[in-house]
């Protein structure tokens, strides 16, 4: 499924209803170039999720961490590339928390096989495009709301 926003507003609203709709344990992949959006979006979902901390990228810290009505594990794998350590990752991945990856090419050994794969591409100024994968009927219902 594929959803254009072509403003910062609506990519945040399109995160917050998608935040408002997910459950335990859900797993979220965000792909998509450098600028392309995908902490935009990941602070549109923590609205969703009633997190009221100021959401940032975890560029340098490759993890953040908010609670809400549901915690929220933010990674961001960009810096783990090539890297062969065990970070303890798969605790939090498969845990209660609904976890968002950014560059979770990098972790894909690790990653649950059923999850939502979106990639975000850019448009130009402030559109996007937006490709929703689902993996596994929970993740195909999820997606189904925000049409």
């Amino acid at each position: 499924m594929e959803i254009i926003c072509d403003s910062v507003e609506q990519t945040m609203e399109l995160g917050k209803k998608l935040g408002e709709n997910l459950t335990r344990g859900m797993v979220l992949t965000l792909n998509g170039d450098l600028g392309a959006g995908k902490t935009t979006f990941t602070k549109g979902i923590a609205k969703g999720l009633g997190i009221e901390k100021v959401v940032s990228s975890p560029t340098f810290t490759i993890l953040k961490q908010y609670q809400g009505r549901l915690n929220l594990n933010h990674f961001d794998a960009y810096r783990l590339e090539g890297q062969d350590i065990d970070l303890g990752f798969e605790d939090l991945i498969y845990s209660d928390d609904v976890s968002i990856i950014e560059w979770s090419g990098f972790i894909e050994e690790i990653l649950p096989e059923q999850r939502l794969d979106i990639a975000i591409e850019y448009l130009g100024d402030n559109s996007r495009r937006f490709n929703f994968n689902p993996r596994g009927q929970k993740y195909l219902e999820l997606v189904e709301v925000l049409i």
